[in-house]
């Protein structure tokens, strides 16, 4: 292990010198040969799919589609495309003595990425550290082994076709062997990145030497207002609920306002047609009682509530007013993604300011929360706290700055 940490420092010093127009070919590049390469990457996929239960939560996560392929490709295409945030300056000033101090950004450095069953991952990091200066140490999960081995055998072809260091990214063995070293790896890696579940990040962030930014488990909420628009409301819980139900911006809880009861039916109609389990209150379940599918429709128990279920599962809650929805979501929020459905102005603004979560939305749906849909490319993963970088990560969360002081004889 101490080798491949070595040599991606060493890559981290050598990467400086690949000029942004490089960067970018290669970027091009590799959106290009993913795409002629997508029968053998489908092959490689499904030597894991065939190893996992179809029914696991993590399948969907696992498996690539020629659709996700080229979804993949055009995302590292529009990161080809993007501004490189390398080298801006961020504040400059001359000093009274004439010294010119100016604060500009800079790679991270080495950037170890923990993840599971994703091998989007490993393209989506790669692209993105790439594209930033940084060199990347990539431990995913032996569920994705075959995908992500395909991968980054590809990304070095490219890598080589253009004459830059291979090391700039490194999969590790997909052993927890490995996954101790990496934590342990001070002194080589900059920062640890977590994806995946709750237990994931916990382990990492307990275990780490290195500092950690969480990407944190997704429980998410939309509260349903006594102003709510029911039409508006069917689409944004049913794509927030059924879009993906694997990721971490699937909807995990509708809070619904008691005087809105009379069309909850109405309100969550659409989700019977995706088979979705819904776990009801007492009051919830009496007004779905009869008018959605008797297999779905069950109680809730307390477990219900706060859970990421990662599956076509949905909790159920009444709340009397916008205030108990407000301390219902502070006490549940995991801080990802949080949606009201409203007409009230005066609503829609106490929920956008009170809610303490990365991502605020009013009227639209929780789906959103994503590095492609904010303009941002692809992202390195969401993050759930408030350090250096909050919500979908993407270019300049990659970066840090320095301060750059430029003088002429000045002493002090």
């Amino acid at each position: 292990m101490q080798e491949y940490f070595k040599n991606s420092l060493k890559a981290a010093r050598g990467i400086s010198r690949v000029s942004r127009t490089d960067i970018d070919l290669v970027l091009s590049a590799l959106a290009a040969k993913l795409k002629n390469q997508t029968a053998e990457l489908l092959d490689a996929n499904q030597q894991d799919l065939d190893q996992m239960d179809p029914e696991d939560p993590k399948y969907d996560r696992l498996k690539l589609s020629p659709s996700r392929i080229e979804e993949i490709a055009n995302g590292i295409a529009d990161i080809a495309l993007l501004a490189n945030p390398l080298g801006s300056v961020l504040s400059q000033k001359t000093m009274p003595n004439q010294l010119h101090i100016s604060k500009v950004r800079v790679p991270l450095g080495v950037i170890g990425v923990i993840y599971e069953a994703r091998p989007n991952v490993s393209l989506d990091v790669f692209a993105l550290c790439f594209k930033t200066g940084n060199v990347c140490i990539l431990k995913g999960g032996s569920d994705a082994e075959n995908s992500n081995k395909a991968i980054i055998r590809i990304i070095h072809e490219v890598l080589s076709a253009h004459h830059v260091d291979t090391d700039v990214v490194t999969l590790l063995p997909s052993n927890r062997e490995a996954t101790q070293a990496l934590l342990q790896a001070s002194g080589y890696v900059d920062v640890l990145i977590p994806r995946g579940s709750q237990q994931l990040i916990n382990y990492v962030r307990e275990n780490s030497r290195i500092p950690v930014i969480e990407t944190g488990a997704g429980i998410v909420h939309a509260y349903f207002d006594v102003q709510g628009d029911v039409d508006k409301g069917k689409a944004i819980v049913l794509n927030s609920k059924t879009r993906r139900v694997s990721v971490c911006n699937a909807l995990d809880c509708l809070l619904v306002h008691q005087a809105r009861l009379s069309d909850l039916a109405a309100l969550v109609e659409p989700l019977s047609g995706q088979h979705v389990v819904i776990c009801a209150d007492e009051k919830a379940f009496a007004g779905l009682q009869g008018k959605y599918p008797e297999h779905l429709l069950q109680r809730s128990v307390p477990e219900d509530y706060g859970t990421e279920f990662l599956d076509y599962k949905m909790a159920i809650k009444t709340v009397t007013d916008i205030d108990q929805a407000l301390d219902y979501i502070g006490l549940n929020s995991s801080k990802h993604s949080e949606t009201i459905i409203s007409e009230s102005a005066e609503n829609i603004e106490r929920f956008l300011n009170e809610v303490d979560a990365a991502a605020v939305y009013a009227n639209a749906s929780t789906a959103f929360t994503d590095g492609g849909q904010f303009g941002l490319g692809a992202e390195i993963g969401i993050s759930t706290q408030k350090l250096h970088a909050r919500g979908p990560m993407g270019l300049e969360e990659l970066t840090s700055y320095k301060w750059l002081v430029r003088g002429n004889g000045q002493i002090r």
